[in-house]
């Protein structure tokens, strides 16, 4: 991390796990372990249905609501989407767009990403951009040009100014969900590469200040680990965000200290 350049970023990835009525006594646990300061901005994107009730139940303990999807679509006769513009009205402030699986499951290409980047940005939404490869394109060596191809066409587009309020997050497909994870080695190659790709778009300035979080099965026990990289901002949390004391360990590895 980089404290003095850019944001330290945790946020947890509910996906379509938690009911609206545990979303009290999720809060009341998670607050008994939070560190009484914080170093970081501390986020859950919910599913739609519960961030009425994420807001609300999550002012105490400072968590910023965030969505975990977006319509590429600004308004119209699209049933089951979500707009920006209804996000933004109900005070959402992030949204993930690009997950692995809205681009496996559902067939989400870069295009359309894209397409849901301008529409966050154009509402005010921060998004956080979700890229990574897939085991057999690390065994290819494909790596690197994989994300520097989902980078550049996820920021198509997007200015200067945008940009600023764009979250990476690095997420190898082949450590989500499967237990596996990058070594911290291997998860700051990549996001030292994703930052040198931004420098080449938009200069050094501007690299620097774009927090790039990483996404591959961070947990409680490599939180830590992870974070000490120079280059990994925070963490996109799965599994361990639905546990309040393995989130708010991750939370406190950002750097924070009981009082």
């Amino acid at each position: 991390m980089n404290n003095k350049y850019r944001k330290t970023v945790i946020a947890g990835n509910w996906k379509m796990n938690m009911l609206a009525s545990g979303i009290k006594p999720y809060m009341e646990e998670l607050k008994s372990f939070l560190p009484k300061t914080k170093s970081c901005e501390t986020v859950i994107c919910a599913p739609a249905v519960n961030i009425p009730t994420l807001m609300k139940l999550g002012k105490e303990a400072k968590i910023i609501c965030g969505a975990e999807d977006v319509s590429e679509h600004d308004k119209g006769a699209f049933t089951g989407d979500i707009s920006a513009a209804q996000l933004a009205d109900i005070g959402v402030k992030y949204c993930i767009v690009g997950h692995s699986e809205r681009r496996e499951y559902y067939k989400e290409s870069d295009f359309k990403v894209n397409a849901k980047i301008k529409q966050l940005l154009d509402k005010g939404i921060s998004p956080i951009i979700c890229v990574g490869e897939s085991l057999e394109q690390r065994e290819m060596n494909l790596t690197s040009a994989h994300i520097n191809y989902q980078v550049r066409a996820a920021l198509n587009g997007i200015d200067v100014n945008s940009l600023r309020k764009c979250v990476i997050a690095y997420e190898p497909i082949w450590a989500i969900g499967t237990g596996k994870t990058a070594t911290a080695e291997q998860a700051e190659e990549v996001c030292r590469d994703i930052r040198a790709i931004i420098r080449d778009i938009y200069g050094a300035r501007p690299a620097r200040s774009v927090s790039i979080l990483y996404g591959g099965s961070m947990n409680a026990k490599n939180a830590a680990e992870l974070l000490a990289q120079p280059d990994i901002d925070g963490g996109l949390i799965g599994g361990a965000s639905l546990k309040p004391a393995d989130f708010a360990t991750i939370i406190a590895a950002t750097g924070a200290e009981n009082e």
